[in-house]
């Protein structure tokens, strides 16, 4: 196989994980279209369900991506993006991972790791 498989799914998930220290940051997804322009670049690019359109990661926040390395997964039909994070936070909610929130399996109580970067309205015009 020579990459991901876009016929089988038009859209594939992305984990996107930290080079350096390995946190996963995000998951997102991507199309043919943000693949093609996330190997030219060597930025990532996803494509975003919500507005149906290409995401390019950092066009709004300056937190870009770049790539380190891509991996694809046994099934064709789930990457694994390891990234340079430019800017200390991958999530909009301005923290470093988009995984913030952590649950105590014994109690379900939901507690936020981790401290913001960056406040999400000084930065996007919502």
């Amino acid at each position: 196989m020579s990459g991901p498989d876009f016929d089988k799914h038009s859209l594939l998930p992305v984990i996107a994980q930290d080079f350096e220290s390995g946190d996963v940051l995000m998951l997102a997804y991507m199309n043919r279209e943000a693949y093609a322009e996330t190997l030219n670049t060597g930025r990532v690019c996803y494509y975003s369900r919500s507005r149906q359109k290409l995401w390019r990661k950092g066009e709004e926040s300056g937190n870009i991506q770049e790539v380190k390395e891509l991996f694809f997964d046994c099934d064709a039909d789930t990457l694994l993006v390891k990234v340079n994070q430019i800017g200390g936070a991958a999530c909009h909610e301005g923290y470093r991972s988009c995984f913030f929130r952590q649950i105590n399996p014994a109690t379900a109580a939901v507690n936020t790791v981790g401290e913001r970067v960056f406040d999400p309205a000084d930065v996007y015009d919502k």
